[in-house]
């Protein structure tokens, strides 16, 4: 019996050596009109869509529906600062995601936007 061993591709995390702070503010997310109604109006919709850009499981984001707490909109902040090189600090992640979590999504679309680092989303469409 023969075994074939496959290994998957490596995706690329690029990891910013510089600290910054976020190009908007946790407040700023009706700078954008059309983003800050979706996001209010439809937020589980909006981060799944996000969260899909960030290159990360689609359905990822209805898990935070089940408590208080919103570990997966926490996370993926937490891991946008780190590969954007944002200074913050998990408490803070914790506290934003908890108390203002429309306006978090809005804050990591709008970093991903403005920082326009390849996600996998956009390295899909581009080998089409």
């Amino acid at each position: 019996m023969s075994w074939t061993v496959s290994t998957l591709p490596q995706s690329t995390v690029l990891v910013s050596s510089e600290e910054g702070d976020w190009s908007t503010g946790i407040c700023d997310c009706c700078q954008d009109k059309k983003q800050c109604c979706f996001a209010f109006w439809c937020g589980p919709c909006f981060a799944c869509r996000t969260t899909r850009e960030f290159g990360q499981c689609l359905c990822l984001p209805l898990l935070d529906a089940l408590g208080c707490v919103h570990p997966i909109a926490m996370s993926i902040r937490v891991s946008l600062r780190q590969r954007y090189g944002i200074r913050g600090s998990l408490c803070r992640d914790c506290l934003c995601s908890t108390f203002c979590l429309p306006c978090v999504w809005c804050q990591m679309a709008t970093e991903m936007e403005k920082r326009k680092l390849p996600t996998v989303l956009s390295d899909i469409i581009s080998r089409r």
